[in-house]
């Protein structure tokens, strides 16, 4: 997986946040704390936007396990945020079910496939966190 996000991260960078295989996608890096070895992982997620509001989602591709990245941002959740115009710092706040709920169904409304991780991810629920700007 590091070489596929090594991969990813270059080419965001190269294009101004754009990456083929995504589309027109909008795409984010994350760079987090290590939960457990304290070192800055950078992890790219496509995202969602609504406004000034994005979204990121700890879908795995469906996996019945939550991603390492989401350990991360639970244990500290003041990380830096990479579009493809400049970084933010932001503070990783998990949705309560409702507005989770909310956002994985728009999300899955713009991208059918991530509808798709919902159900193969079942029993595990996909937390949303959204990246409030500080």
């Amino acid at each position: 997986m590091s070489e596929w996000n090594d991969a990813v991260i270059k080419e965001f960078r190269q294009n101004e946040g754009k990456v083929a295989q995504f589309g027109d996608a909008p795409l984010v890096i994350l760079h987090t704390i290590g939960a457990k070895s304290g070192e800055v992982r950078e992890i790219p997620l496509v995202s969602l936007v609504q406004g000034e509001d994005v979204f990121v989602f700890a879908s795995k591709a469906g996996a019945t396990t939550q991603p390492d990245w989401l350990f991360n941002l639970r244990a500290h959740p003041e990380i830096e945020v990479e579009t493809g115009s400049g970084t933010y710092r932001a503070r990783a706040v998990e949705l309560p079910e409702d507005q989770r709920r909310a956002a994985l169904d728009a999300q899955a409304a713009l991208m059918p496939q991530f509808g798709e991780y919902i159900v193969t991810a079942a029993p595990r629920l996909i937390p949303a966190i959204h990246l409030e700007r500080v």
